[in-house]
């Protein structure tokens, strides 16, 4: 059986995926290169969801039994 062969997502470097140490990546470099664009927000999973809105101090309720301002 062949080894499978995979691409470094980071530089398209074709690799052995069984002899790869940092997997899916083919060097520590494209791995740390891939965690940076992570970190910076190149990169993000994407959201449907509503962004969240900011409360203004106005829409705020106080909570029964706190004093008065």
């Amino acid at each position: 059986m062949s080894p499978t062969r995979v691409k470094c997502p980071t530089c398209q470097r074709e690799l052995d995926w069984e002899a790869a140490p940092f997997r899916p990546f083919c060097s520590e470099r494209c791995r740390l290169i891939d965690l940076g664009a992570w970190l910076t927000e190149q990169r993000a999973i994407p959201d449907d969801a509503a962004p969240a809105q900011e409360s203004s101090a106005s829409d705020e309720q106080p909570l029964k039994g706190s004093p008065k301002a």
